[in-house]
C-alpha cells in the first residue's frame, strides 16, 4: 500500500520506544515493526561486528516491507536505520555505504523522539546507560530528526502522557 503513513519511533535506547510504537498500533488499529535488532542479537548470542549491523539492517527493512502490506492508514516503526548508522559510528567510527544508502532512500512521514526520562532498564543488550551517555545519544537523535525534512515531536514523560503526545502528533501532521 503506498498509501500508509510511515511513523518512525526513535531514541536512545531504554527510553520506551518499543512500549510506545506497541501503544500507538493498538491505538491506530495497525501493526507495528520491531526492532529487528533485538531479535538478530538473541539470536547471535555473542558480541555483535561491524558486519552484523548491515545483517541488522537488512532484517529491520525486510520486516518493516512485509509489514506495510498488513498496516491500515498507519505503519508505525519502533526504530530505522539512522539507529544502525549511531551505533555504527560509535562503535566503530563509521557507517558501510550500503546502510547510508538505504537511509537516503527509504521515506518516513513523523518521527517521534523519545526523552531520556524513562528509567533506565538494565538489558544484556544494551550498552549506553550513564547519564552522560543517554544526554549525548539522545542529541544525536535529535539532530537527525531536525535535519530529516519530516515532521518530528519530541515525546516526553510518562506512558499516557508519551501516547497523546504522539496521538496528537499524528492528528498534526498526518490527517
Amino acid at each position: 500500500m503506498n498509501d500508509v503513513k510511515k511513523i518512525v519511533v526513535i531514541g536512545p535506547e531504554s527510553t520506551g520506544k518499543s512500549t510506545l510504537s506497541d501503544a500507538m498500533a493498538n491505538e491506530l488499529k495497525t501493526v507495528w515493526v520491531k526492532e529487528y535488532a533485538r531479535q538478530y542479537l538473541e539470536w547471535l548470542g555473542k558480541d555483535y561486528t561491524e558486519e552484523d549491523l548491515i545483517e541488522i539492517a537488512k532484517g529491520q527493512l525486510a520486516s518493516e516491507d512485509e509489514s506495510v502490506n498488513a498496516a491500515s492508514e498507519y505503519l508505525v516503526c519502533d526504530t530505522d536505520l539512522h539507529v544502525i548508522k549511531v551505533w555504527s559510528n560509535a562503535k566503530y567510527g563509521r557507517c558501510d555505504k550500503w546502510i547510508l544508502e538505504q537511509i537516503a532512500e527509504r521515506k518516513y512521514d513523523l518521527y517521534l523522539l523519545t526523552y531520556i526520562d524513562v528509567e533506565w532498564q538494565d538489558d544484556p543488550l544494551r550498552e549506553h546507560p550513564k547519564p552522560e551517555e543517554r544526554s549525548y545519544f539522545y542529541n544525536l537523535y535529535r539532530d537527525i530528526v531536525q535535519n530529516s525534512g519530516v515532521p518530528w515531536v519530541d515525546v516526553r514523560g510518562a506512558h499516557e502522557e508519551r501516547l497523546k503526545i504522539a496521538m496528537d502528533a499524528i492528528d498534526e501532521h498526518l490527517k
